[in-house]
């Protein structure tokens, strides 16, 4: 059967979306993330490589630095990122018990938490390799290990988050629009995302640079009225942000954090 020209157009955006974050990607990965053959992803990749975006290696490709918008300095978008996760940091107070999720945004979030005592509850494995200040305690969920983003899921790690109550949590997204909500193209983490909602008693953060805003995956996990702030960077499309605020969501516009 054949699949829709929308359809295949949407995989490779996304595709190059992931180029742009990470500079290069090897075929297998996407095949597992976009759950599509690697002869399907070689296509993709030829279609970019056409139009000059990226460099085709054995096994990959690699974006082409000509493309990369060289003026924001933004190939990984590390400075957006930083600031993002650095703002949120003070909307923690001590005594919080708080759920990260597998974003890398959120989980800078722990870094720039100073001299209070906090408890972060996470699914995302790397937070082992984060320095941190001492007063913060990490809780791993455990679960299933999911590589490459190295995520813990399944039903223990969904069993472990039922059983804590959270003041607020700090969640990433692989898209987000007022019409479609919080979207992930990663089934396993979307019943993570949408329990780590339901234990937060308090606020709920979507942290984001401007790749995932008016973005849509394949798997929701929430609506947008469920959240309550939208912290993301200069770059994301206005349109979008103005009608997310009409859902009664505080939407935060940051420059890059000059400095990391």
């Amino acid at each position: 059967m054949k699949v829709k020209y929308s359809v295949v157009q949407e995989r490779r955006n996304n595709i190059m979306i992931l180029l742009q974050k990470l500079g290069k990607i090897d075929v297998d990965t996407l095949a597992y993330e976009f759950n599509v053959s690697a002869i399907t992803i070689r296509r993709d990749l030829q279609n970019w490589e056409d139009l000059g975006a990226v460099a085709r290696f054995h096994g990959g490709a690699k974006l082409v630095q000509s493309m990369v918008d060289l003026e924001n300095d933004n190939m990984t978008n590390e400075k957006y990122k930083h600031a993002i996760a650095k703002f949120a940091a003070q909307y923690i107070e001590d005594g919080d018990t708080i759920f990260i999720n597998t974003s890398s945004t959120a989980l800078l979030v722990i870094q720039y938490i100073v001299n209070k005592r906090v408890v972060a509850v996470t699914n995302n494995a790397k937070a082992l390799l984060l320095k941190y200040d001492p007063l913060i305690s990490i809780v791993l969920t455990g679960g299933e290990v999911r590589n490459p983003k190295e995520s813990l899921v399944g039903d223990f790690a969904i069993s472990a988050i039922k059983k804590v109550s959270a003041n607020k949590c700090f969640l990433g997204c692989s898209g987000i629009t007022s019409k479609d909500g919080l979207t992930t193209s990663i089934m396993q983490e979307s019943s993570i995302n949408e329990a780590m909602m339901d234990r937060t008693t308090g606020p709920k953060f979507i942290l984001c640079d401007y790749t995932k805003v008016g973005n849509k995956h394949s798997v929701s996990y929430g609506n947008v009225r469920d959240i309550d702030y939208l912290i993301t960077d200069i770059n994301a499309d206005d349109e979008e942000l103005d009608n997310i605020k009409d859902m009664n969501v505080e939407v935060v516009k940051l420059k890059p954090l000059m400095q990391i």
